[in-house]
């Protein structure tokens, strides 16, 4: 394949925060290896990218660096040169939704009809009206890592509070947006099997419309150290304090019952605690204050540093679309508990102890079995980063996105010939 000009489009791209930040700076790092010429063009918060990767930033309102009215108010007044959809952003927040991808794709439609030199445009998930105006002009392609409306249903079922349904309701409001947008999207990458399925689902979209091609991860970032000594009763997870999504409820209900048999046990949770929030009650009634540590804004060399000090990680999800977590502690060897659900099993194969989901009685019973039986389990987790590093490397895995990327552009000049 010719080398080309490729633009990747992020409505946000959090560095610490959920994986879209991780994935952007992966997959332009990947593709740049390739030979590509990659522009990273990203609303805020923006990402860290690799040296060589050119960032463009395309700054919004960011109204959601702080909760505070007043802060808002600032940041919208003191933008000049307002346009109608900073109007819409700033309502939209002030009423509890979320605008940013839809406010987005109007910047990167507005952005590229004047800046139209690329060969390729790679949208990660905003699914936004602009998206398919871009799509009319440019070679085209959607990354969607799985549809929202999951996360929406687990979050509406956590809770009976007609308040908190209202709340959720309107923050979700863009996935109006997305449902009409998805249909019409030509060409989506996606990275399981089980994502796949929801987005046909979900979305509507069309099977054929849709490439599966699993997320990548440098497994030199994420192995194990072994001048590290692993604490015997320490557990880690990764999850984001009060998203129900991630289960989280369940491994601390799973520690309550391994405290009485291990009192030294503890769990180091990689996300940040929402002050006053579910999370926070729930570890003061179940007393377990002095058991959970939560770690948040670590480098990737700070969380393998805390995988090889661990003896066991847990993935408790309810639903992921791929999981992160799951490669990155397969990667470091450490012996692994995860939910045996949506696409989850295709990234574990026979590597992880798979559960049920929602059940802490078999968490707790999956890490007895692992400290029964330690080095056991130590020689699966060594096979387990065996698998890792076969199937989840980017060079095997941007080969199928160049597949992709070629077939998109064909069809695209094909259709316009």
């Amino acid at each position: 394949m010719r080398n080309l000009k490729i633009a990747i489009l992020s409505y946000r791209s959090a560095q610490f925060g959920g994986g879209q930040g991780v994935y952007v700076k992966d997959i332009s790092y990947a593709l740049s290896l390739m030979g590509h010429n990659v522009d990273v063009i990203s609303g805020p918060p923006y990402p860290n990218l690799h040296h060589g990767i050119n960032l463009i930033k395309l700054p919004g309102l960011d109204l959601f660096e702080t909760f505070d009215f007043k802060d808002r108010c600032k940041k919208f007044f003191k933008k000049k040169n307002k346009s109608r959809y900073d109007y819409y952003e700033f309502i939209s927040v002030l009423f509890g939704g979320f605008p940013e991808p839809k406010t987005f794709g109007v910047r990167a439609n507005q952005y590229l009809s004047s800046n139209n030199h690329y060969d390729l445009i790679i949208d990660n998930q905003s699914l936004s009206y602009g998206m398919l105006e871009i799509q009319k002009r440019i070679p085209f392609i959607e990354i969607i890592h799985h549809p929202i409306t999951i996360d929406y249903k687990y979050e509406l079922q956590s809770s009976k509070k007609i308040k908190y349904k209202i709340s959720r309701h309107r923050w979700y409001s863009f996935l109006k947006m997305q449902k009409k947008v998805a249909p019409s999207i030509k060409r989506i990458i996606t990275p399981s099997n089980s994502s796949r399925d929801g987005i046909i689902e979900e979305f509507k979209c069309n099977k054929l419309n849709i490439s599966v091609i699993n997320n990548g991860l440098d497994t030199n970032e994420f192995a194990p150290i072994e001048n590290i000594s692993r604490k015997e009763y320490r557990l880690i997870t990764t999850a984001s304090a009060d998203v129900p999504l991630k289960g989280l409820d369940y491994t601390l209900k799973a520690l309550k019952i391994l405290k009485n048999d291990f009192p030294k046990i503890h769990l180091i949770i990689i996300g940040k605690i929402k002050k006053n929030g579910h999370t926070e009650r729930l570890i003061k009634k179940l007393n377990l204050e002095a058991n959970v540590i939560f770690r948040s804004n670590l480098s990737k060399l700070e969380i393998k540093e805390l995988y090889a000090s661990s003896s066991i990680a847990i993935v408790s999800s309810l639903y992921e679309g791929f999981g992160y977590p799951v490669i990155e502690a397969m990667s470091c060897e450490i012996p692994l508990i995860a939910t045996n659900v949506s696409a989850i099993p295709e990234l574990t194969s026979n590597y992880a102890k798979l559960i049920e989901p929602k059940n802490s009685e078999m968490i707790s019973n999956s890490a007895k079995e692992i400290f029964s039986n330690y080095p056991k389990y130590i020689e699966i987790a060594k096979e387990g980063r065996q698998h890792v590093i076969q199937n989840f490397n980017w060079i095997k895995i941007t080969e199928e996105y160049e597949k992709v990327i070629s077939k998109t552009i064909e069809e695209f000049n094909n259709a316009n010939f």
